[in-house]
């Protein structure tokens, strides 16, 4: 069940108590750290209830410590000893014994203690927190206060992991997004709008819900959320080894919590393979091999890259990834995150990318790259979405689903940029404007001023410029005014404020005139007559 309005209030509220001095960007990377350690102890303390059977986890460790841990790493990919809980820190608090040394060992202890087909998972994610900053305190005491007063937090009712994978999951993804609210400057770009990722999720996912073995990845990461969003549509998405999930990240911050994530969603950690990785600078891993392009493919792709970055792209020309299609603009990488996930897509497969409008008809290298992915029929749908949607950009955004071997040439254009709910300074898609634009896709609807079927031929009449509005005439015409039945209404109106008038002059003769009234009853004539 989702966390209630209240619920949510409270949660933040408290937070906000905690903090004390310490910055929200800082103070993020210690909250979802402990909140994700707290997830960890307590997955792994059920697993132990789960085998030792009535015996103490102390006892079997200080039989043989190598074999114990040995036995948690092999289930977990990971292994946390005796005394190294997140319930340790909470009774060492109660007894007045903690200290901020207890968490610099436990975190060493956990480094120390993570499976090898589980260190790209769990290597380095609790980086954030580093217990000798300053941004805690000017001294140990200050900075074990500040965590006291953290580790009591997540202890509250509030942040109850003990239930279902939805609670927790929950509880991450509204910190999440309310960190990003928040934060839109720091966080903004990690984070994509729930109705928005809906919407790609969707469409990449129709008439495969039931496939197994499906692998998905999003070269963009963030926080994540693409990928479990799409995920949430297969019918096997909670089945361990049936969904792989892939991405990269070149920030660290995003590519701690993108790992969290998928953890706290349930997703095994043999099932995840996040690299810390530039994307353009760096192809998958294993995509040339010995000098031989061997690249990994996915069934499905998906991103939400920076808008318009700078980018490297000298001598790029025969990386293939662009090779047959031509290198994108130094100042504007839009297009060289679009082939990158075409390069990476299954011939079956199908991706979705988010893009400003501008990709859509700017010219010179833009331009021949728009043409050459026109001409392979590899456009599937232009979707043109609302302005004010993200949290660090105002501007209108444009979703582009693509497919490799196409046989249709057609593109179907969405103007979906004026069905949305205003917000205080946002706005914000609503279930029907979500059903909506997926119906349309889906379905391949044409719908008079929203979308429209535009053949090879109609395209190449507009040059290869794929704006939105060069396809779906969304104006209105103003009613035509009847200047005869305007200026019969006029008169008539005139007539009546003349009558009207008329009347009210007869009431003031009326009127029984003395000294004091007769002053004014002759100001109030002057002005009518």
């Amino acid at each position: 069940m989702a966390l209630s309005r209240e619920q949510q209030t409270k949660m933040w509220a408290m937070l906000n108590q905690t903090r004390g001095q310490i910055g929200l960007t800082a103070y993020k990377d210690y909250i979802f750290g402990i909140l994700f350690y707290k997830y960890l102890s307590e997955k792994a303390t059920r697993w132990l209830e789960g085998v030792l059977r009535g015996e103490e986890w102390e006892i079997i460790y200080s039989q043989d410590p190598a074999k114990a841990l040995e036995r948690m790493k092999k289930n977990l990919g990971y292994a946390i000893q005796p005394n190294d809980f997140f319930a340790d820190w909470k009774k060492a608090i109660d007894a007045d014994r903690f200290s901020i040394g207890m968490m610099t060992d436990t975190f060493g202890h956990f480094n120390q203690q993570i499976a090898f087909e589980a260190k790209n998972d769990f290597e380095g994610i609790f980086d954030g927190m580093r217990f000798d900053s300053a941004d805690l305190g000017a001294n140990a005491q200050a900075r074990a206060g500040v965590m006291i007063s953290m580790i009591e937090l997540l202890s509250a009712p509030e942040f109850d992991l003990s239930g279902s994978d939805d609670t927790v999951s929950d509880i991450y993804e509204y910190l999440v997004a309310q960190f990003a609210t928040v934060l839109a400057s720091d966080m903004g770009q990690y984070y994509t709008p729930k109705e928005i990722s809906n919407v790609m999720a969707r469409i990449l996912t129709y008439g495969r819900e039931d496939r197994e073995n499906f692998s998905i990845y999003d070269p963009t990461v963030g926080s994540g959320a693409l990928l479990l969003t799409t995920a949430s549509y297969m019918k096997n998405s909670n089945k361990r080894g049936m969904i792989k999930y892939f991405g990269q990240e070149k920030d660290a911050t995003p590519y701690r919590l993108s790992r969290m994530n998928l953890m706290m969603h349930g997703v095994e950690y043999n099932d995840i393979n996040i690299n810390h990785a530039d994307t353009l600078a760096s192809d998958w891993p294993d995509g040339v091999v010995d000098g031989k392009d061997t690249p990994r493919m996915f069934d499905a792709v998906m991103a939400n890259p920076p808008y318009s970055a700078h980018w490297n792209n000298k001598d790029r020309e025969d990386d293939p990834r662009w090779r047959e299609y031509g290198v994108s603009p130094k100042t504007k990488a839009d297009y060289a995150f679009l082939l990158h996930c075409l390069y990476h897509l299954e011939d079956s497969g199908r991706m979705a990318i988010i893009l400003p409008h501008g990709v859509l008809f700017r010219g010179a290298a833009e331009g021949r790259i728009r043409k050459s992915l026109v001409d392979k029929h590899q456009i599937e749908a232009i979707i043109g979405f609302p302005e004010k949607l993200f949290l660090n950009a105002s501007i209108p955004v444009c979703v582009v689903i693509l497919r490799k071997n196409r046989i249709e040439s057609d593109i179907l254009f969405v103007d979906a940029s004026r069905d949305f709910e205003k917000l205080k300074k946002q706005n914000q898609l609503r279930q029907e404007d979500v059903e909506k634009i997926v119906d349309t896709v889906i379905n391949r609807k044409e719908i008079e001023k929203y979308s429209h079927i535009a053949t090879l031929n109609e395209i190449k009449e507009n040059d290869y410029n794929l704006n939105i509005p060069r396809y779906v005439d969304t104006f209105e015409e103003e009613e035509t005014i009847d200047l005869v039945g305007l200026s019969r209404e006029m008169v008539a109106l005139n007539s009546d404020i003349e009558k009207t008038e008329s009347d009210f002059l007869s009431l003031l003769d009326e009127l029984a005139v003395t000294p004091d009234t007769k002053d004014i009853i002759e100001a109030t004539k002057a002005v009518f007559r």
